[in-house]
């Protein structure tokens, strides 16, 4: 390997071990397993999946996606009992990992273009609010309200009411380096993380208010505050074990005939699945290189990450599309970056496990509460309705449902919502999961991929297999102009396959599609026929 790649990506893995290292911890003490755990699933996801996985700038890891899943399978499994929750859990990691090496071989990877753009973000969108509502008690240093997610946001106000002045301090000091720090005009805020400095602050807040000791802090009494006097001490601080060898945890397979038990396997196997072939086909788009991933043998090579990481204690890993876009930031360029970035998380935890102890959960709680508004900001409402009011009313059902429901009925309930809606625009039940695609080579090199009747999600597949299949470097055109109707995530991928088989050396163009009435003024919005 070149020295000058070496250094690229040493330097990519130690700017980005700084970014997962707070996240890591966090994720895990947000999904009801110990801190240790997350750091556990970077490391294997470093020193493993970076090795035998189909991708070249993915940072593996444990992700906010998961931290809905995770947590609900340990209160579900464990029925109160937090530690027999996170064994059940590790065992139902085992089996997801098990079931996705096994997707990979069968090369399921395409499977990700069944479920719809919109369902997709209204999952996403659901899942940050979720976790800022949760992570925002921490914040406040106050216990959370019990009962559902509705009934803990309603009683934000009142924990407010109700903070922890100190630990608040806290967290919401590192809530503003998170928002303002990336911000500043100066090269050294866009070379240095934001959540160094989250780290810092709070190092430093720790030991102004003396976290290590327990006893009371008094503060001025205001009139928004129901009291001046505030109860602090170690609690608010991580609790990382002394023996590296105490932070394995063993799965506990008692449950496995049980339907809740594989209500949990396929949970995590869904969305940990979904969101990797998501994130990795996204992180494609932004290698310098244009590289294109091999899905299906990331897939497995996750699957076996995961099988590990559930024998001895870690989390979920995907590939995650925060530090992975990080990675690139910082030069990143082979999967060595992501071997060494799990390199120097071994070394932070062997060389500063006593610092690392110092650190307060309200500032790991900050750093999530700003990944779950980033998931549900107004921007992602914005763009969702950009696309047409039908992809945002699909959406808005998904992510309403799911707040409601649980993450799997909500998603189920998108889809259906997505195919009724198709059904208003003229899609008929025997074009659901079929559609009429075919390739015709009307001279030798020039492919004419011809669509007839409906191209939805649904049914899609089969184009995204045909054009898998054709040869690089020559001229491919989309004729849609027999399609009567035409959705976002196939035009999405119309679109992506343009621009990738152009970049290649390749001429692609799509005709028809002037025939075609678009929903909104966005390209990606759905197309009917003119016709009658």
């Amino acid at each position: 390997m070149p020295k000058t790649l070496v250094y690229t990506d040493l330097r990519a893995g130690f700017f980005v071990s700084l970014i997962a290292l707070p996240l890591c911890l966090g994720i895990a003490m947000a999904s009801g397993f110990p801190p240790m755990s997350g750091l556990i699933t970077a490391i294997i996801g470093g020193l493993l999946v970076s090795r035998i996985g189909g991708t070249q700038l993915t940072i593996n890891g444990p992700a906010a996606g998961l931290i809905v899943v995770v947590l609900d399978s340990v209160l579900t499994l464990g029925e109160g009992n937090t530690t027999a929750g996170v064994a059940y859990t590790l065992a139902a990691i085992v089996l997801s990992g098990l079931i996705q090496i096994a997707l990979g071989a069968l090369r399921a990877g395409k499977l990700s273009a069944f479920f719809p753009s919109s369902v997709v973000h209204g999952m996403l969108a659901a899942i940050g609010i979720i976790i800022l509502i949760k992570q925002s008690y921490v914040l406040l240093g106050v216990p959370a309200e019990t009962g559902s997610i509705l009934q803990q946001a309603i009683a934000i106000p009142k924990a407010i009411s109700h903070l922890n002045v100190p630990i608040a301090m806290i967290g919401l000091t590192g809530l503003a380096v998170m928002i303002f720090w990336p911000r500043l005009p100066f090269r050294f805020s866009r070379t240095l993380p934001a959540p160094l400095w989250v780290l810092c602050s709070g190092l430093l807040l720790t030991y102004h208010f003396d976290l290590d000791q327990v006893h009371r802090y008094h503060f001025a009494v205001t009139q928004f505050l129901a009291q001046s006097e505030f109860l602090i001490g170690p609690d608010f601080l991580l609790n990382l074990p002394n023996n590296p060898m105490d932070a394995l945890y063993f799965p506990d397979f008692a449950l496995i005939g049980t339907v809740k038990f594989w209500f949990c396997v396929f949970n995590i196997t869904l969305i940990g699945s979904l969101e990797t072939l998501l994130s990795a086909a996204a992180v494609d788009k932004l290698d310098p290189q244009h590289r294109c991933s091999d899905l299906n043998r990331d897939l497995m090579a996750i699957g076996m990450g995961n099988t590990l990481c559930g024998l001895v204690g870690g989390l979920p890993m995907i590939a995650e599309i925060v530090r992975s876009s990080s990675n690139i930031s910082y030069g990143a360029q082979s999967g060595w970056a992501n071997f060494y970035h799990s390199v120097f998380l071994l070394l932070f935890i062997s060389l500063g496990s006593d610092l690392i102890q110092q650190i307060p959960l309200a500032s790991l709680a900050a750093l999530l509460v700003y990944t779950g508004f980033r998931l549900a900001s107004p921007m992602e409402f914005a763009k969702t309705l950009s696309i047409g009011f039908g992809h945002f009313l699909v959406f808005i059902i998904t992510l309403i449902s799911i707040l409601l429901t649980d993450l799997l009925l909500g998603v189920l309930i998108g889809i259906v919502s997505e195919l009724a809606l198709h059904g208003l625009r003229g899609l008929k039940l025997a074009q659901i999961f079929q559609a009429a695609y075919r390739i015709e080579e009307q001279e030798p090199g020039n492919f004419h991929v011809l669509v007839h009747g409906a191209a939805v999600f649904s049914n899609f597949i089969a184009l995204k297999s045909m054009t898998g299949t054709l040869p690089k470097g020559r001229q491919v055109i989309f004729d849609l102009s027999e399609a009567n109707l035409i959705d976002s995530t196939v035009l999405e991928f119309i679109y992506h396959f343009r621009a990738e088989y152009r970049r290649a050396g390749g001429i692609c163009e799509i005709v028809g599609l002037q025939q075609h009435h678009a929903v909104a003024k966005h390209p990606l919005s759905v197309r009917r026929t003119l016709r009658v």
